[in-house]
């Protein structure tokens, strides 16, 4: 009896550890996609996911908006954020030594964050009562509603920017442009429009995340950083640029870090996600599905 009733609590601790693994694979995806045509990593990137989860509770707050409801409203502004920061920041930096594009980002993460804490002080806040809320069952195991849609919302959002960049002319210039942007522009293809886009669409990619995040996680200053930390390990494992990559990585480090925490020890979670994770760069430095 005993071994039955563990064999339902692993099974039940895996389930949630793979609902949450989508949901990282979702903050991957955005991040990947601009590291894919750019080489440019946004250390920003966590606190883009802060500022879409206050999008979301200040539209609820001031006008009683679910997040489901403001998520187009939300995903809009960031997309408009993404374009800014590389038309006002990045592009200002792209040529020059990759230390000035580290600090550009850290500075913009640390700016973020002042102003989050500024504005809000660092209080944890929430969304009440939101549509999405409670849980059932399937087969036995205990779902939890705002997760699974949340889960949903990730892989169909991936498997749309999959297919985006892999079907279309745009996604084939974006594939251009980063394989190599002299050549495609000789081919008429508009690299600045392309490298805004991709910041765009990374950053509406994080913004999706961060408003199914809301609805069932505290938001405060500094709830990007953990986030933020994943998907770099995640982008890391899969393959820089790989969008494949990121969804396989985001899922293995969920399961790993629940099913870690449960038999380990909740302090150990992460050491354990790291440690799959040095063993993949060392077996494999391209990462999981990165070019060889």
């Amino acid at each position: 009896m005993a071994a039955v009733n563990m064999v339902e609590i692993l099974v039940q601790t895996a389930v949630s550890g793979l609902l949450w693994g989508f949901v990282f694979a979702l903050i991957s995806v955005g991040l990947t996609v601009i590291f894919g045509v750019m080489d440019i990593v946004n250390f920003a990137h966590g606190d883009f996911l802060m500022v879409s989860m206050y999008g979301a509770f200040v539209l609820y707050s001031f006008w009683g908006l679910d997040p489901l409801a403001s998520l187009p409203v939300v995903v809009a502004f960031m997309f408009g954020v993404g374009v800014l920061t590389y038309r006002l920041l990045i592009s200002r930096v792209l040529d020059a030594p990759m230390l000035a594009q580290i600090f550009s980002t850290f500075g913009l993460l640390v700016f973020l964050r002042g102003v989050a804490h500024l504005i809000f002080q660092a209080d944890y806040r929430s969304i009440k009562n939101p549509i999405l809320s409670g849980s059932f069952d399937l087969l036995g195991v205990t779902m939890s509603i705002p997760q699974v849609v949340a889960a949903v919302g990730a892989m169909v959002i991936t498997g749309l920017v999959y297919w985006f960049i892999m079907k279309t002319e745009t996604g084939w210039a974006l594939q251009a442009v980063a394989e190599d942007k002299e050549a495609a522009s000789l081919m008429g293809i508009d690299s600045e429009w392309m490298y805004s886009l991709a910041w765009g669409l990374g950053s509406a990619c994080v913004a999706i995340a961060g408003v199914l995040l809301s609805n069932f996680y505290y938001i405060f200053p500094e709830v990007g950083v953990m986030f933020g930390l994943i998907a770099y390990v995640a982008v890391a494992l899969g393959g820089f640029g790989s969008v494949t990559g990121a969804l396989v990585a985001g899922v293995i480090i969920g399961v790993a870090e629940v099913l870690g925490g449960f038999l380990i020890g909740p302090e150990y979670k992460y050491v354990i996600v790291f440690l799959i994770y040095l063993a993949v760069v060392v077996l494999r430095p391209k990462g999981l599905m990165g070019k060889a």
